[in-house]
Order: structure tokens, then sequence, then C-alpha cells
């Protein structure tokens, strides 16, 4: 060091660091900072990095556990060097602050613009999150096609970042085959790595039964289901004129309101014939409902069918389905057909921790649709 051999040094510091090192140069004989907010405390943390003052980085770190963090001041701290965020004393404060910006911003439609602004730590630490609430998984890799094109115009640095950065975030086996058939020909994906993804993705949706999520989440986070919208399916066998679709529902999302007491859930959308469907099970204030929807196709437009369905659910595990309810009937857009108490008792028979609808907290139902004529 050169204050060894001189009696004078000049350090060489950015204006922004002024206040930072003022503050450093007190802790340094005082062992203490008269700093109390957020923003001033990582002022000090982050000249005391540079600087390698170890005892005051430490101290920063307590500080900043037991102060209110913001948006703008989690960014700033996620925005310092990535040994200082991997250090182990660091690590919980790191932690902590991934968890505030999940949180803050889980709901990626309503704050998309938002975060569309934001650097690439914040980004991965909302993208990371279970409990990240979309549509589908299409969304997230939509967001992360958009967020790149924001930041890197030139494709080499895009396809760089999304390939080192952003692409493990996405839960391929929970995006529609429509949007994985695309990303077999995205240029920004590496093509062997989008095979790879895709065909791990197709593998999981068409085992039934398909494995659970948690059963999954220690090997790989892509198997963890988020807080979908519109519930995955799983598609076995979806032909020109008949399908077989596999659909599952969490008991506690059906006793949380998003089902009871008059709520309802969505499945992802379903093409059969060049139709567009989708299952709604619901709640009818005391039985369980299960029912197929018609939507309107791109043209705008329905079809008219006649068909067969049937319902089924797994009842014991490793046993085949049951039917529960089978109908022949006319389809026309914008109706919906099914029954209002599929498994005949009242609703909290089928809630139950006894109920026999429920293998291990989830749901199995499985929808066969022919279409005749």
């Amino acid at each position: 060091m050169r204050e060894s051999e001189h009696r004078h040094v000049t350090l060489q510091i950015n204006a922004s660091e002024e206040a930072g090192l003022m503050e450093l140069l007190k802790f340094m004989y005082s062992n203490k900072l008269t700093v109390t907010n957020v923003h001033a405390v990582l002022e000090v943390l982050t000249v005391a990095d540079k600087f390698d003052v170890a005892s005051c980085m430490k101290h920063c770190n307590r500080l900043l556990r037991n102060l209110q963090m913001t948006p703008e001041a989690v960014s700033v701290y996620l925005d310092l060097p990535s040994y200082i965020l991997m250090a182990e004393a660091f690590q919980p404060l790191t932690i902590a602050a991934k968890k505030f910006y999940a949180v803050h911003y889980k709901d990626i439609t309503k704050f998309q613009n938002e975060i569309l602004s934001l650097p690439l730590a914040e980004v991965e630490a909302i993208i990371a999150s279970d409990d990240l609430k979309v549509r589908l998984e299409d969304d997230v890799y939509h967001f992360v096609l958009k967020w790149a094109w924001t930041h890197y115009p030139e494709r080499k640095d895009r396809r760089e970042i999304i390939m080192t950065r952003l692409a493990k975030f996405i839960r391929y086996p929970y995006m529609t085959r429509q949007k994985l058939g695309q990303l077999l020909t995205n240029e920004e994906f590496d093509p062997e790595f989008a095979q790879k993804v895709s065909t791990e993705a197709i593998s999981f949706k068409t085992k039934v039964p398909h494995k659970r999520s948690d059963e999954n989440s220690n090997l790989d986070r892509r198997f963890v289901e988020r807080a979908y919208k519109f519930r995955p399916i799983k598609r076995v066998e979806l032909e020109q004129r008949h399908g077989v679709v596999y659909f599952d529902l969490k008991r506690d999302m059906c006793a949380r309101a998003r089902l009871f007491p008059l709520g309802n859930v969505l499945s992802e959308i379903f093409i059969l014939g060049g139709q567009r469907f989708c299952l709604v099970a619901r709640c009818n204030m005391d039985t369980f409902g299960l029912y197929l929807c018609m939507l309107e196709n791109k043209a705008g437009s329905f079809f008219e069918f006649e068909f067969d369905f049937e319902f089924a659910a797994r009842l014991k595990p490793a046993e085949e389905f049951v039917s529960k309810f089978k109908q022949s009937c006319t389809f026309k857009g914008g109706t919906g057909v099914g029954h209002g108490n599929l498994f005949g008792i009242p609703w909290t028979w089928f809630i139950g921790e006894d109920s026999f609808c429920f293998i291990d907290g989830v749901l199995d139902l499985r929808v066969e649709l022919t279409i005749r004529g």
C-alpha cells in the first residue's frame, strides 16, 4: 500500500462515491456508520468493496438486513459485483433481495413495461420465481424474447444473453405445444438446446400418469409449476377428430378462493377439428362441476359439431381412469357441456381430507372427445 512509503496518497474516486468514502473513513476509525437509509449504506458498501475493507462490508450487510428495502435500493444491491452477492456472509441478504423483487413484480403482465426497463439481475430474480403470476408459461417465453430485444439490439449479443442467463428460467414442460413448435425454429435459441428441452417437455406432457412437480423439483426447476391463470393440460392423443386430454387440479387450489365457493379454473386452449376448446372446473356452491367449452376460432366464428365426450377420473393410484359422465350431443359455438356434480357428492365431501377424489393431493381428470360424422 502506498501509504507505507509515502506521507501523502491521492485516492481517485467518482463524484458519486464521495459520500460513501467519507463514511468509510469514519468507520475505519470508529467502527460505526452514521448513515441510516438503504441507499446510503449501499454507497458505503460499494466503496468498501472497491477498497477491500472487509469489516465494513460485513457491517453494511448487517445493517441492510434490518432496513426496509425499496425496488430502487434492491436494484442497486443486485447490481453489485457477483462475488459480493455470492459471498457466504451476503447470501441471506442476496436471497432476501431477490425474493423482494419476485414478490413485488409477481404479476408480470401488470408490470410488464416496468420490468422491461429493469437490468438483467432483477429480471433473473423475477422470472426465476415459482410464484410468478402469468396466464401461461408462454408469457415468460415471450417476455424473455422481448426483454432481450429491448436491451440487446445486436443479434449475437442477444442470443448470448438468452442462452447463458435467461433460457434456463423458462419452464418448458408447461409451455403449450404450439409455442414449443415455435421454439424449435427460433433463431434466438441454440438449436441443440431447443431440441433437447422441447423433447423433454413433450415427454413430460405425454406421460400418464405424469410425474408430479415435486418429484422433479430437486432435479430441475423447469419441472416446477407456477401459479398459472390457465391450467396446463397433458395431451396424450390429439388427432383430427379424436382427442384425449388430461387435466389435474391440486386440492389447495380447489379449497382456496380461486375455486370455492363460486370460482372456476380454466385449462389452456386445445384444438380439435380446427376448433378451439378449453375445460372449465367450477364450484357450484356445493358441488364440483366440469365442463367442455368451445371458443371462437381465429376467424371469429364457430363450427357445429356432433360429438361424443366422456369425463373420467383416477380414483386410486396406479389404476385406470373411471368414467364419471358421458354424453352425445351437438356442439354449437359459445356453449358449454358437462356435469355440475361430477362425483355425485357435496363439496365438503369432495374436498375433505378423506376424499376418494384426490390422490396425494391431486385430482386427476381425463376428457375424451370424438367428433362424429
